[in-house]
C-alpha cells in the first residue's frame, strides 16, 4: 500500500536528484525535515516494498516503480500549483506550500479533470517543467544559474527553486519571477551581482542566484 509518506520519501528522492543532490539519509532527513530515525525506518519499508535501492555508500536510488509513483505524486503536485494560480488566482510565491498538502488528495478522477481543465502544458507557475527535471537537462536547452551569468547580457527568468518560500517572497518583492527581463549591469567582488530591472536597479547575493535559472533574451 503507498502511503502518504511513502509518496513523500519517493518525490523528495526525485526531486533531490533534480536539484542535482547526492541522495543519502542526511539529504532526506534535510528534505523533508525528519530526524535521521525516520529516514532509517522509512527506507526500511521503501526497500521491503521494492520502491529504493541503497547502494554500499548509502546512496539511495529509485528503482521503476518507485520512481513511477514519485512521479505521479509530481504530476499531481504541479497540477494542484496551476489550479490554484490560473483559476484561484493564488500568488505564484503562495501555491507551493499549498500543493505539498492537497497533492496527496487527488484521485484519478480528478487529475483527469485538472488536465481537462488545465491543458497539458508542463510548466508550473514557478517555471519548472516535468520533463526539464535536471541541471544537465536544463543547460541542454541552452539555460544557465544567474549566479553564472554574464556582465553585460539580457536574460530572462525561466524558473525558481520552489521550496523555499522565503526566497519567493524575497524575489517576488524584488520584481524577479518567471518570466522577467533584466540585464546584468555587474558581476561583483563578493558574489553579488546588480540586475537592471524595467524600472529600477537591484543587488542579489549569490544565496539566491544560484537557484534561479535564466535564459539568454533574445
Amino acid at each position: 500500500m503507498i502511503t502518504v509518506s511513502k509518496e513523500d520519501y519517493l518525490k523528495a528522492v526525485s526531486e533531490a536528484e533534480a536539484e542535482g543532490q547526492t541522495v543519502i539519509s542526511v539529504t532526506l532527513a534535510h528534505w523533508l525535515s525528519v530526524t535521521p530515525p525516520a529516514v532509517t525506518a522509512a527506507l526500511k519499508r521503501l526497500k521491503k516494498d521494492g520502491m529504493v535501492i541503497v547502494k554500499g555508500d548509502g546512496r539511495i536510488q529509485l528503482t521503476s516503480e518507485g520512481r513511477k509513483v514519485a512521479e505521479r505524486t509530481i504530476l499531481r503536485h504541479h497540477l494542484i500549483e496551476r489550479m490554484l494560480s490560473e483559476i484561484f488566482g493564488m500568488a505564484w510565491y503562495e501555491v507551493h506550500d499549498e500543493a505539498e498538502r492537497l497533492e496527496h488528495a487527488v484521485s484519478p478522477a480528478f487529475e483527469k479533470q485538472l488536465v481537462e481543465k488545465l491543458g497539458n502544458r508542463d510548466v508550473c507557475p514557478h517555471g519548472n517543467g516535468l520533463a526539464l527535471r535536471s541541471a544537465e537537462e536544463r543547460r541542454k536547452k541552452g539555460l544557465c544559474l544567474l549566479s553564472e551569468a554574464e556582465a553585460g547580457r539580457a536574460y530572462q527568468v525561466f524558473s525558481v527553486y520552489e521550496r523555499d518560500r522565503k526566497l519567493l517572497e524575497f524575489l517576488d518583492q524584488r520584481g524577479i519571477r518567471p518570466g522577467t527581463r533584466f540585464r546584468v549591469r555587474a558581476c561583483n567582488y563578493d558574489g553579488t551581482l546588480s540586475l537592471a530591472l524595467e524600472k529600477k536597479n537591484i543587488d542579489l547575493g549569490k544565496q539566491a542566484t544560484d537557484k534561479i535559472w535564466v535564459a539568454k533574451a533574445q
